[in-house]
């Protein structure tokens, strides 16, 4: 079913990249549900939706795309929604989650057609090589930013953390554990580097389990928080539309960048295309719209896959893996939260992933100025801005406008002017 030969590989390497890939991103299940709470939605309920929607974002790529990514509510987006839609728009949690469904409907629409297959063939090799590094870039400047490692400093922005500090020691411990065990060519390296900077957290007292192993899951009262069939009329009364568009435009970006980058660092790109692309990219859609009944913010493919695609995983079956341990992953929350609260146990594999994606920059034209300032651009505002979506948007703003002013206007595809407008109007005008 998920050929595993034609991808070259097997049932335990995947099975390791799966769990690599969950242990990474499994955080957003405690991370989650404490922003969303800020909007005033309930934690239990934010938590079980989280569930939801992971599992069955995550399902469908693995069963019907076949690709080693997950799909999960989206950092950032639900930080959107929590702070900018909930907080600035004095609307209720039940309106906000109307106007994601709305937004979801529209992905799937979308993804129906081959509008998004148009577009990820749309972008050229310079700028998908870019997103692919401006990733990498990110997850190791997050995985460093979680331990301590690198901190904020009131003038330079950011600076050296204290590296005496637990965290900090235990997170450079365990990237010099798996390094070695990948000079070494180690399968499993990341997933066994995780096991053991855990094991020596839980014996120098840093990872307890204070609370147990196992709770069963609770579904709170009113699951489905809102009727779908009037999410339209919540979003027409109250105005939304700029609200559905920053969704729609963010998540579009978000999903397409990450899954060109993972698929390019897994070598699953044929040419400039993505096999399977409307299967992998109706994932996140359907993921959306049935998380914002269950009440989630935006699902989008995670970036934290390509710890899994490092560790060897290339097939369904990876994200199948992960969509077990998140159904799993209910009923053992205490489990969950005291590993995912200690970043120093993750954050290793996400900065050696993010090395390895950096190496996408090597394919960049850098003695063409008008191709090599808007793959700089991306790769630079990625972790500057924490956002993926907007180190493309500039990406797709500045490639047309220098290539017009080089006199090679006609060799940019008509949709990338079209992106350009709507992502500077998108910058310019609406709130982030």
């Amino acid at each position: 079913m998920f050929k595993l030969t034609e991808n070259n590989t097997n049932v335990k390497t995947e099975l390791l990249a799966g769990m690599t890939t969950f242990f990474t991103m499994v955080y957003i299940v405690v991370v989650n549900p404490v922003i969303l709470s800020d909007a005033g939605v309930p934690f239990e309920q934010v938590f079980t939706a989280t569930i939801i929607a992971s599992v069955i974002g995550t399902l469908w790529m693995a069963l019907f795309a076949n690709y080693p990514i997950a799909i999960a509510p989206g950092m950032g987006l639900n930080a959107y929604f929590a702070y900018s839609v909930v907080g600035t728009n004095n609307i209720s949690y039940e309106t906000a989650f109307a106007a994601v469904f709305i937004a979801g409907l529209i992905f799937v629409l979308l993804s129906l057609t081959s509008f998004r297959e148009k577009l990820i063939e749309s972008i050229p090799e310079t700028l998908k090589h870019g997103i692919t590094a401006g990733i990498g870039l990110f997850i190791a400047f997050i995985g460093l930013r979680l331990t301590g490692i690198i901190t904020s400093h009131p003038t330079n922005l950011v600076a050296l953390g204290d590296l005496h500090s637990p965290v900090a020691i235990l997170a450079l411990v365990g990237l010099a554990v798996t390094l070695i065990l990948m000079v070494l060519n180690v399968n499993g390296a990341l997933f066994i580097g995780m096991v053991i900077t855990g094991f020596i957290a839980y014996f120098t007292g840093h990872l307890s389990f204070e609370q147990g192993f196992v709770s069963l899951p609770t579904l709170p009262e009113g699951l489905i928080v809102f009727n779908p069939f009037s999410a339209l009329g919540e979003v027409i009364s109250h105005g939304l539309y700029a609200v559905v568009f920053s969704f729609i435009l963010v998540t579009i970006f978000d999903t397409t960048g990450t899954m060109i980058g993972v698929a390019h660092q897994a070598g699953l790109m044929k040419g400039k295309s993505l096999p399977r692309a409307k299967q992998a990219l109706l994932s996140d859609s359907i993921a959306t719209g049935i998380g914002a009944m269950f009440g989630t913010s935006p699902t989008t493919a995670y970036i934290e896959s390509s710890s899994g695609v490092a560790a060897g995983g290339r097939t369904g079956l990876t994200s199948l893996t992960v969509a077990v341990l998140f159904l799993i992953a209910a009923f053992f929350s205490p489990l969950v939260g005291a590993v995912s609260g200690l970043s120093a146990i993750t954050a290793p594999a996400l900065i050696i992933v993010g090395s390895l994606m950096m190496g996408s920059i090597a394919e960049v034209r850098w003695n063409e100025m008008e191709e090599a300032f808007p793959a700089f651009l991306i790769i630079l505002s990625m972790p500057l801005t924490s956002s993926i979506a907007t180190g493309i948007a500039l990406g797709f703003i500045s490639y047309p406008l220098l290539k017009v002013v080089k006199g090679k206007g006609r060799e940019v595809h008509p949709l990338l002017y079209i992106f350009a407008v709507l992502f500077f109007y998108q910058l310019a005008f609406l709130p982030h």
